[in-house]
């Protein structure tokens, strides 16, 4: 095998194909990156941990075809550390040769043909706009759970209806969904993907910029798999399996309370307001008319407030929020005022955007958030 490549091409394809790779395989060939160099002058680039696989395809100066194991990490480190020259590679033996202007560095190889074949690339069900899902998703992963013991919460429940995907994710604590458009193969589709959050993240981050994303989806026969394909970069994982608990009926259909207030003010004050909260102290929000006033520590702690201009509509509530959690709802909203709506000041309390203060709220995503009961 021997090839030349740009460095920057070679750099960000093995970057991005080794960002998978588990911290602890479970055998050693599944650290490494399996290399395929095509006499067509294309190069692969591919990963796999029995769950998620990446493969990535380039251009490359193709001299001898061939196919090669290497480590993944190391590669990646040794190629964005490579001057801006082409970089040539050569299989010699056991070892791989990487040369790039004065610098040269050998690699082990590992055997490939021990390396698992990678899954197949279920059938496209949709096109989804990348800039549309990089949003979508870091709107409604922050309320997946970090909490490996609850495999199911640590998820975002897809629902592919028609022209909309609705994304769901809960921690017990709090609920975010967001209704996105798409542009569906068969406009009858009714699906649902549960995708672990961490692995759509990942997705959402590294193809939202390559314009429009395909979806790929098999569920039904065999292993579940969903995919997602964008500017020569393919990526599949296996889904999750369960019943994803009844969330949306958490929503309350009525909402006789609300609040509006600037969002950047509001998180601006929630950050200074929690300095003084200890770790799991709520910070306090007293709404009233025209004003909500923030606090936080008790007793002999320290403590702070600070009031806000807010528009109430119905009677005086004030409710208490885990600041963490409050701060990433306000965070993901990416409007100008944020909507409160109350039901009850011991009941969750829902999240939602507006453009302007008096305006209407904007339902294509929603936050909600359970309060912390505290003395009165």
């Amino acid at each position: 095998m021997k090839f030349r490549v740009e460095r920057d091409v070679l750099a960000e394809a093995v970057t991005w194909a080794a960002r998978t790779l588990p911290a602890r395989p479970p055998a050693p060939v599944l650290a490494g990156v399996r290399i395929e160099a095509d006499p067509l002058g294309v190069l692969r680039l591919s990963t796999f941990d029995y769950e998620v696989s990446a493969r990535s395809e380039i251009p490359a100066e193709v001299a001898e075809a061939g196919e090669v194991l290497v480590s993944g990490r190391l590669l990646a480190e040794i190629s964005r550390a490579l001057p801006n020259r082409p970089v040539d590679v050569v299989l010699e033996g056991t070892k791989v040769n990487v040369t790039c202007g004065s610098s040269r560095f050998s690699l082990l190889t590992m055997p490939v043909e021990d390396y698992p074949a990678l899954p197949t690339m279920p059938q496209v069900v949709g096109v989804i706009s990348g800039d549309e899902l990089t949003e979508a998703v870091a709107q409604v992963s922050v309320a997946a759970s970090k909490d490996d013991t609850l495999p199911l919460l640590t998820g975002v429940r897809a629902e592919l209806e028609g022209s909309t995907i609705t994304l769901l994710a809960t921690d017990r604590y709090r609920l975010a969904l967001r209704e996105l458009p798409w542009r569906p193969a068969q406009t009858d589709i009714s699906e649902v993907a549960l995708v672990r959050a961490r692995t759509l993240s990942e997705v959402a981050k590294s193809l939202g910029s390559s314009g429009d994303v395909s979806v790929a989806l098999s569920t039904g026969a065999g292993v579940d798999l969903i995919g997602f394909e964008a500017g020569g970069r393919h990526t599949t994982s296996q889904l999750t399996d369960g019943d994803y608990p009844p969330v949306r009926r958490l929503f309350p259909d009525e909402t006789p309370i609300h609040a509006v207030v600037a969002t950047s003010a509001l998180i601006e004050a929630s950050k200074r307001v929690s300095l003084v909260a200890e770790r799991n102290t709520p910070i306090r929000l007293s709404f009233s008319d025209g004003q909500v006033v923030l606090n936080a520590g008790q007793g002999d702690d320290a403590q702070a407030s600070e009031a806000l201009e807010a528009l109430l509509v119905g009677e005086d509530i004030s409710v208490a929020f885990n600041p963490t959690f409050l701060l990433d709802g306000l965070g993901a909203l990416g409007t100008d005022f944020v909507r409160l709506s109350f039901t009850h000041p011991n009941k969750p309390v829902e999240f939602t955007g507006q453009d302007s203060l008096e305006g209407e709220s904007q339902t294509h995503y929603r936050y909600l958030l359970v309060p912390i009961r505290f003395a009165s």
